[in-house]
Formats: structure tokens, C-alpha cells, sequence
């Protein structure tokens, strides 16, 4: 029931709170995902992922996240293993460290908590 802008602050305050600079952006376009994958591999230190119906079609988008050799951590709203057979397989889940599914948008902060500590293990190692 939140609105796109109201996920995006819930997301930002999160991200304040752990001291995390984020870039947040949402598109129904997929060359436009991919672009900014690709241009993400140079830009961050880890991605999270809501490929929406993407998930479970786009070959492209996973080749994309294959070749980003960071954390990403696929989030989706709604657990994904309660619904329609086809959803049950993600391509992007082959790219992703972790998931986090069926969490409504308490989801995305969870998944900004456990970047940041991926992110923090990655320096230290």
C-alpha cells in the first residue's frame, strides 16, 4: 500500500542511519537496467536488485549482473515462492549473494542493513 516515493525515503533513512550513500531509481525499461548495471560496476560497492516480471525472463539483465563482481542482493516485496509456478524461478537469484522475498517494503531496508555489512566484510578482508 506505500507509494514508490514513500519506499524511496523509508530506503534513504535507512541508508542515513548506516551512514550509506545510495542511488535509487526504478524503470519499467529494460536496456535502461542494464545500462545502469553496467555503469554500476565502476560507480559502487554493491547493488540491490527488484527485477519485477524481469526476474524471471531477462537472460540480458542476468548476463548484466553476472559480469558486476560486487555484492547484489535481490529483494522482492512479495514472497515469490506463494504465487504463480513461473515465479518460482529467478534468473536474477544465479547473480545475487542473498535474497530477501516476501517482506513488503520492510524488505528494502532489511536488504540495505545486510549490504552495508557485505560491503564492511569486503574492505576487511
Amino acid at each position: 500500500t506505500e507509494s514508490f516515493p514513500q519506499i524511496e525515503a523509508r530506503c534513504r533513512a535507512q541508508a542515513d542511519r548506516l551512514g550509506a550513500s545510495l542511488d535509487f531509481r526504478q524503470s519499467n525499461h529494460e536496456g535502461e537496467l542494464i545500462d545502469w548495471v553496467q555503469a554500476a560496476r565502476k560507480d559502487t560497492d554493491g547493488l540491490l536488485i527488484n527485477g519485477a516480471g524481469l526476474t524471471y525472463t531477462s537472460i540480458a539483465l542476468l548476463d548484466a549482473l553476472l559480469a558486476y563482481e560486487k555484492p547484489i542482493i535481490e529483494v522482492h516485496m512479495s514472497n515469490i515462492y506463494k504465487r504463480e509456478p513461473f515465479r518460482h524461478h529467478s534468473f536474477i537469484s544465479k547473480a545475487a549473494t542473498g535474497i530477501v522475498a516476501g517482506l513488503g517494503p520492510l524488505g528494502y531496508e532489511l536488504a540495505i542493513t545486510a549490504m552495508v555489512q557485505l560491503i564492511e566484510k569486503v574492505r576487511q578482508a
